[in-house]
C-alpha cells in the first residue's frame, strides 16, 4: 500500500470528513505531513497513499467498527496501518534499507501480492474461502514487515504492525467478513475492487 501521487487536495480532503466522520485519506494525508514536515510541498505529502489505497482504508474501518462495535479501537487500527505505511514509505524514499533488506522486501511484496490474489479468489469463488489459510497469508506478512524494520522503527511502531495484522488474520473477523450473504459483503466487495485495481496497477 506504498504508492506515489494522490490526486486528493486538502479541499477535497476536507470535503470527505465533512460527509464521514473518519476519512483514511484526511488521516494519510495528516500522518504524511507530520513525517515529511522537512519537505511538505503536495507532490511530497501525496507520495505514499493514493486515492484506491485511502478506499480501501475506508472499507476496512467500517468492518472493523462493525465487527468490534468500537469506533475508537477501528480507528486506531486504521491510524497505525498509515502510519506504519508512510514510515516505509519515508525509509524507501530515503534508501535506509541494505540489500539484505530489499531482500525481505521484495519477499514481503510477493507475499502481499499472493495475499491480496487469495482474497480476491476467496471473494469471486464462493464456498472457497479458507480463513487457515487467510490468516496465515496475514501472519506471514506480518512476519516480514517486522524483520524488514526490525533495525529502523522503535518497539512503539513494532506494536503497531502486530496490532494491525493481528487484528485482521482474526479467524472470526475473517469468517464474517466473507460469510456470503453476510451484512459486511459490501464492504469485502468494495476492498476487492480496490485490490484488483492494485495487482493491475503493480502496485501490490
Amino acid at each position: 500500500m506504498l504508492q506515489r501521487g494522490s490526486q486528493c487536495t486538502p479541499e477535497t480532503a476536507r470535503a470527505t470528513v465533512t460527509m464521514e466522520s473518519f476519512s483514511s485519506r484526511d488521516l494519510a494525508m495528516r500522518v504524511q505531513k507530520k513525517f515529511l514536515s522537512t519537505m511538505a510541498t503536495k507532490g511530497s505529502v501525496q507520495m505514499f497513499i493514493d486515492d484506491t489505497t485511502s478506499e480501501i482504508l475506508d472499507e476496512l474501518y467500517r468492518v472493523s467498527k462493525e465487527y468490534s462495535g468500537n469506533k475508537s479501537e477501528a480507528q486506531k487500527v486504521i491510524k497505525d496501518l498509515i502510519k506504519i505505511a508512510v514510515k516505509i514509505g519515508v525509509l524507501f524514499k530515503n534508501n535506509r534499507f541494505s540489500t539484505d533488506e530489499l531482500v525481505v522486501a521484495t519477499d514481503f511484496k510477493k507475499k502481499l501480492h499472493f495475499g491480496a490474489m487469495t482474497a480476491i479468489s476467496f471473494y469471486e469463488v464462493d464456498f472457497t474461502f479458507d480463513k487457515v489459510v487467510m490468516a496465515e497469508l496475514l501472519t506471514n506478512c506480518r512476519d516480514l514487515l517486522l524483520k524488514l524494520v526490525k533495525s529502523h522503527l522503535t518497539p512503539k511502531s513494532h506494536g503497531r504492525i502486530n496490532h494491525v495484522f493481528n487484528h485482521y488474520s482474526d479467524p472470526e473477523l475473517l469468517t464474517k467478513l466473507y460469510e456470503p450473504d453476510g451484512p459486511f459483503r459490501p464492504h469485502l466487495t468494495k476492498i476487492c475492487k480496490g485490490l484488483n485495481k492494485l495487482v493491475e496497477e503493480g502496485t501490490i
